[in-house]
């Protein structure tokens, strides 16, 4: 894209910040990287300082140590508006009183850029607003405030862009579609992005790289097919969907796998796929990976078997249904099975059997269990709670 918005975003780098409130460490000696010109998004249940980190990048508050460079400068002391950043915030601030070219030529006149209107009118053209530059923000729906407090805060051209909870005021179905659209208006106007949400398929769906902050640090960043597939902590393991963990101990190796004894059963998982190979372990694997059986399965090379377990609980949720399975020594395992041949589901009291390949586990350092494991909404949870945490053998 030529223009206006032709212009990259620049990098980011936290070195070692900290911010400290009485009592209360909110970010620990971070350090982040955010590459020019990337979606990157800061993932985390609340009080994980996601939301302070995004503020410090912002200038809104000062870190207790540490430097914050935007673009190899050091911005750690410059004032808010000094520095070259935007943010769009969940609640769209919109000035009512203005139609909608005014709210996004407002910051452009008040600085005494010139040609404020044709920027503006650019800005509006590309999140496809054009159309309605004379309207009041009163007279848009929701999805389409979201895009002009997007414009406005795109047509300062800011080397970042911070998004704070940007589409959690929105219905699911427009927050989907917005979630591609903001995809694509960062690709066409490739600036660097920094997304700061709880949700977890917001973050996976748009952004290039996830870091998952818990209690002030990052737990784990790399792409979001990555950390799904391949989580390194139980946290991350249960924040992003749902795991179905099992503790055991290490027996030893049958060639390229780890071999585990759990309270429900002898389990493998790759050596590749595991944390810790050694002592105490927990073996992972996500509810779509298992296969519910009504026949017990004949072993097989490369297969886990857990049962047999019944069926406690059957919840219809269109594109699948989850099944509750109660297996002795595994507590209440979860079962994603896809709706794709139709036909009657199982009912509860239901005998089964769960397999599924190894090569879909994954293996985690073992910890107490009221650390190990967190709800899908980031609260923790108790051991003695069902949902997917498999028993301590």
């Amino acid at each position: 894209m030529t223009g206006t918005f032709a212009e990259s975003g620049a990098d980011l780098r936290l070195d070692r910040i900290t911010k400290s409130f009485p009592g209360h460490t909110a970010v620990d000696s971070l350090d982040l990287t955010v590459p020019a010109g990337s979606f990157f998004a800061l993932l985390g249940p609340s009080g994980c300082g996601k939301t302070t980190t995004l503020r410090l990048v912002a200038g809104l508050d000062e870190p207790t140590s540490g430097t914050i460079t935007i673009g190899g400068q050091d911005v750690t002391d410059t004032k808010a508006y000094q520095r070259p950043v935007n943010t769009v915030f969940q609640n769209y601030a919109l000035f009512p009183h203005m139609s909608v070219l005014e709210n996004v030529a407002f910051g452009l006149k008040r600085r005494r850029i010139p040609d404020p209107v044709r920027k503006a009118t650019e800005a509006l053209r590309l999140v496809e607003l054009e159309d309605s530059a004379s309207k009041r923000p009163a007279q848009l729906s929701g999805g389409m405030q979201q895009r002009v407090a997007l414009a406005r805060a795109i047509v300062n051209r800011p080397a970042l862009l911070l998004l704070d909870e940007p589409l959690g005021a929105l219905d699911l179905k427009l927050r989907h579609q917005m979630q591609f659209e903001l995809k694509s208006i960062q690709a066409e106007v490739g600036l660097t992005f920094l997304h700061v949400t709880h949700d977890q398929e917001e973050a996976m769906t748009m952004a290039d790289t996830v870091a998952v902050m818990n209690g002030g640090r990052i737990e784990q960043m790399g792409a979001p097919q990555e950390l799904y597939e391949l989580p390194r902590t139980a946290f991350v393991a249960n924040f992003l969907g749902q795991s179905n963990l099992l503790e055991g101990d290490v027996r030893g190796t049958d060639g390229e796998l780890l071999v585990v004894a759990t309270a429900a059963g002898t389990l493998s998982v790759p050596t590749a796929r595991a944390v810790a190979t050694t002592g105490r372990v927990v073996v992972g694997v996500r509810p779509e990976k298992l296969k519910i059986r009504t026949a017990e399965p004949a072993p097989e090379a490369g297969r886990n078997i857990l049962g047999p377990g019944r069926v406690v609980d059957v919840s219809f949720s269109g594109v699948s249904t989850q099944y509750l399975v109660d297996v002795p020594g595994a507590g209440r395992v979860s079962v994603f099975a896809q709706n794709s041949k139709g036909g009657p589901r199982l009912a509860t009291g239901t005998e089964v059997w769960l397999t599924w390949g190894v090569d879909h586990g994954f293996g985690l350092q073992a910890h107490p269990a009221s650390d190990a494991t967190v709800t899908d909404q980031g609260e923790p949870r108790l051991a003695s709670e069902p949902a997917t945490v498999g028993a301590v053998a």
